[in-house]
């Protein structure tokens, strides 16, 4: 290894050729060069791969003509072997690779790395090839110490700015590098701005700047630790902090929780400072090329005048809006609206840009897609199509499940109503949409806490860091009193779909007390403490006292057209799981293709009706017959107002299919078991005794589905009865009624055999007592693997397949999905299960079952429907298996998931082409 190489030692362009890394596991040469006269790495997803996608950029910004400083980017599959293959060390062979590769950002700038005469500085930043903004590391101005500080004060004559960056290097190096709390610094600059008497770091003076750098070595002393003067040394060490930040844990729970895997690792960009803090012609910003919250095609930004990059995205200083910059410096601005649009059109997306801006000089130091609110994505993925950029199916692929999740989510009712404007009690930046109700939680403990016991939490800091990432993803939405709309907890909150307000600056909190302090508009204050309830807006960046009324919202505008686009493209009809006629209707509304899945049970357990099952149950003959004309009455109507919601789109009703002990009351409830005893004409102990012996060892796999069809053939007449006579019914009122009537929890074709005839017996008894008839289905669900084993049997017989997914993956894994908790998040721990199986199908073995099921059952009938309606149905990742693997017909899932269902079988039809 190389970590104390001698600083003297020339760097010479190496000899050695890709096959001599092959030694090292590394199939591609460990780095590539980026700045002028390099950048051929491309954009392409394999380029990202293996070079980040800040490397892949910055390379293809400097393919394109843009001024990017040069430097160097360290692969991804050299982060895989430090962490897995290397012990936490870069070999001979790479390191001198690496300082070859300095040679070249030398004779870029005209400057030498570790000489104090004319000294490079360096950045050094993680990049990955999926975006993980703030949860990895940066260190700026490496190759900083305290010859070189003189040296740079000498040879840029700002005296102060020299010493400004060495704090700077020796806050981020500790705090990154050596894993010195960042507080530890913090303490120690307020300390010296109190004495000072200044409020912004920019008006410290050069002797202050001194006095600070001198405190900062002392938090090293005070940490048993040395700064490194060495600035090879600084570099190795850099290089591994931002490796091993890959496996740090906010970067895993990043990971975690935005579903990213089978990357190798980040990659790591070393790049020649260049600095936005060397005066008032100096600055430094991030933008985006549109507006990430309301998707507007207009820049959205903030820039600092004399200022480093993490000034901004740290929120330590509130920054200035992009368009400031226009009458700030007119020149700058004009060829950075230029690179702008260059990039936009390059790219074909609205992108995310760093930029630094050196004595009046413009460099781009990143560009990358920019992460976006719901609202956003649906305008920018119209408008991009509108303009030209891209096509509807590209489009389609911009717009996430989560996008469309956020603008599902409901909106404050009434943000015009005196009771609203009365509500707002502070104001700050409106960094991410959405509206937030929740209690107030100051640590990330206390949010993740609320979360586990079913309490909505606001996370309120002074500011977040990446630290923050558990309990950001925890909370309802975030609220800080600094920062900027695109620091760290807007980008973040942003991505994740949290509403968040930035920058409250009449905002007071102090997290150790857990209190916040807001001074109102008439100068008086108000406090609040932990567990108080708080609104927040963040479409108008509004904070509110209290919890507000918030209303559903609608499909309209840029998501209709949107929407229209996604049902153009894709291929297999999205249904929904509604029981009730409200349900039918939200569902239509939500652009259903019909009710894969009514289950009938669902419409017993009003009080008055969950009364007369019980009778069925319990009662004795003639009881159980008034019980069941009762019932029928129910549920007739039931159905006839679903026929009417779903006027020409079939409706597939599940017969009784839960224990029938799920409806008996508890035997601690003693008032419903004495007025149900009275109903029955019998004591409550002898009632007691009859819910007994209703009692199953394993009710899941007991008297359920079509078993109790089979030893209660009156339930499935009753309800064969209420379907045909709702349909007949419907259809005399003008609906066009379409009825599937699906037998549960087959698991042989005598089973379905049996139930079938039953069914076609009782519908052809209506029909004659009408004189009318109406076409129907008789299908069934496969949900039992024997099923799935003889599904070209049950197929001979069956008019359609469904699959239960939730109880073909329960009986496939025997795990009890009532009990799965108490081992999987072990099992997902320990890689034992990627992924919750109840919420992602398990595509090696419950979808091999439903693969061979499909093929098995269109060998006996080439045009079987077939589709699933289990939990599944409603989730991007099995939607995609179920289109482009399985061949289904259609997918089932909640009302309310119906739209990322649509969206997710238009996406699975764009990368299946």
């Amino acid at each position: 290894t190389a970590t104390n190489a001698d600083p003297t030692t020339s760097a010479t362009e190496t000899t050695e050729t890709s096959t001599s890394f092959s030694d090292l596991g590394l199939q591609n040469p460990p780095i590539s060069l980026f700045g002028k006269g390099h950048g051929t790495a491309g954009f392409s997803s394999s380029a990202k791969a293996l070079f980040g996608g800040k490397g892949a950029n910055l390379a293809e910004m400097s393919s394109i003509g843009l001024s990017v400083p040069p430097g160097f980017t360290i692969t991804t599959e050299c982060c895989d072997g430090y962490c897995n293959r290397w012990n936490s060390a870069l070999p001979s062979s790479v390191w001198e690779e690496v300082k070859a590769s300095l040679v070249s950002i030398e004779e870029g700038t005209g400057c030498e790395f570790g000489k104090a005469e004319n000294p490079l500085l360096l950045s050094v930043r993680s990049g990955a090839a999926i975006s993980m903004p703030g949860m990895m590391d940066t260190v700026l101005n490496l190759g900083m110490n305290d010859e070189v500080c003189e040296g740079l004060a000498k040879k840029s004559g700002n005296e102060r700015f020299a010493w400004d960056s060495y704090r700077r290097f020796l806050e981020m190096f500790g705090n990154v590098v050596l894993e010195i709390p960042r507080s530890a610094f913090e303490e120690e600059i307020d300390d010296v701005k109190y004495e000072k008497n200044v409020y912004e770091d920019s008006d410290l003076s050069t002797e202050d700047l001194k006095e600070v750098v001198a405190r900062f070595k002392s938090v090293y002393e005070e940490a048993d630790l040395s700064f490194p003067q060495d600035a090879y040394e600084q570099l190795s060490l850099a290089i591994g902090a931002v490796f091993n930040g890959w496996m740090g844990a906010r970067a895993i729970k990043y990971r975690e929780v935005e579903n990213i895997r089978n990357l190798l690792g980040t990659a790591v960009n070393v790049q020649a400072m260049v600095f936005g803090n060397m005066g008032d012609t100096s600055g430094t910003g991030v933008c985006f090329t549109r507006d990430p919250n309301n998707g507007e095609n207009e820049l959205f930004g903030e820039f600092l005048v004399n200022a480093q990059g993490e000034d901004v995205v740290a929120g330590v200083r509130t920054p200035r809006p992009i368009s400031e910059l226009e009458t700030e410096m007119p020149e700058v601005y004009k060829e950075f609206k230029s690179n702008t649009d260059i990039l936009e059109k390059h790219y074909g997306d609205m992108q995310d840009i760093e930029f630094t801006i050196q004595e009046g000089q413009l460099y781009m130091l990143q560009t990358r897609t920019g992460k976006r609110g719901g609202e956003a994505a649906v305008k920018i993925a119209v408008d991009l199509v509108e303009q030209g950029f891209v096509t509807k199916e590209e489009s389609i692929a911009k717009v996430l499940p989560e996008h469309l999740d956020q603008l599902l989510h409901p909106r404050f009712s009434d943000v015009e109503s005196t009771e609203y404007s009365e509500s707002v009690v502070a104001k700050g930046l409106p960094a991410s949409p959405g509206a937030a109700v929740g209690r107030l939680a100051f640590t990330n403990e206390k949010v993740v806490e609320n979360k586990e016991n079913g309490i909505p939490s606001i996370l309120v800091r002074d500011e977040t860091s990446p630290d923050d990432v558990e309990g950001m993803y925890a909370a309802e939405g975030i609220l800080t009193a600094r920062g900027g709309m695109t620091s760290h907890a807007a980008v973040v909150a942003r991505g994740w779909g949290r509403p968040c307000i930035c920058g409250c600056q009449s905002l007071s909190v102090d997290e150790e007390a857990g209190e916040m302090t807001v001074t109102l508009d008439d100068g008086t204050q108000k406090s609040y403490k932990e567990g108080d309830f708080l609104s927040l807006n963040g479409n108008t960046g509004e904070v509110l006292s209290g919890k507000q009324l918030v209303a559903p919202p609608a499909i309209t505008g840029n998501l209709k057209t949107f929407m229209e686009w996604v049902d153009e493209i894709r291929d297999m009809d999205v249904l929904a799981n509604a029981d009730t006629p409200n349900d039918a209707k939200e569902a239509r509304k939500n652009g259903a293709n019909g009710i894969g899945l009514c289950r009938t049970e669902h419409m017993f357990f009003q009080p008055e009706r969950i009364s007369k099952v019980r009778q069925l149950i319990l009662g004795d003959d003639e009881q159980q017959t008034a019980a069941l004309e009762e019932l029928l009455v129910f549920q007739r109507t039931d159905f006839e107002g679903i026929f009417k919601e779903m006027d020409g789109v079939p409706v597939t009703i599940r017969l009784l299919d839960p224990p029938l002990h799920e409806f008996l009351p508890s035997l601690e409830d003693e008032e419903i078991l004495s007025a149900l005893a009275g109903e029955l004409g019998s004591s409550v102990d002898e009632l007691v005794e009859q819910i007994k012996g209703q009692q199953e060892v394993n009710p899941m796999l007991g008297l359920r589905g079509c078993r109790l069809g089979i030893t209660k053939p009156a339930v499935i007449e009753m309800q064969t009865r209420a379907v045909i006579e709702a349909a007949l019914n419907a259809i005399e009122a003008g609906v066009d009624a379409k009825p599937d009537i699906m037998v549960p929890l087959v698991g042989k074709v005598e089973e379905f055999r049996t139930q079938a005839a039953l069914i076609r017996s009782v519908a052809a008894k209506v029909f004659e007592e009408r004189g009318k008839t109406c076409e129907f289905k008789v299908g069934t669900m496969i949900e039992i693997p024997r099923a799935a084993l003889t599904s070209h049997k049950i197929a001979e017989e069956a008019d359609f397949f469904s699959f239960g997914s939730n109880d073909l993956t329960q009986m496939t894994f025997g795990y009890s999905r009532d009990d799965v908790g108490t081992f999987l998040p072990t099992y997902l721990e320990n890689g034992i299960l990627l992924d919750d199986p109840f919420v992602t199908i398990d595509t090696e073995g419950v979808g091999e079952l439903i693969k061979m099921t499909v093929k098995n059952g269109r060998e006996v009938k080439p045009s079987l429907k077939i589709g699933v309606c289990g939990e599944h149905g409603g989730d991007p990742r099995s939607v995609e298996f179920f289109s482009n693997e399985a061949g289904l017909t259609y997918v089932s899932c909640s009302p309310f998931r119906v739209p990322i269902a649509r969206l997710a079988a238009a996406q699975a039809v764009v990368g299946r082409n």
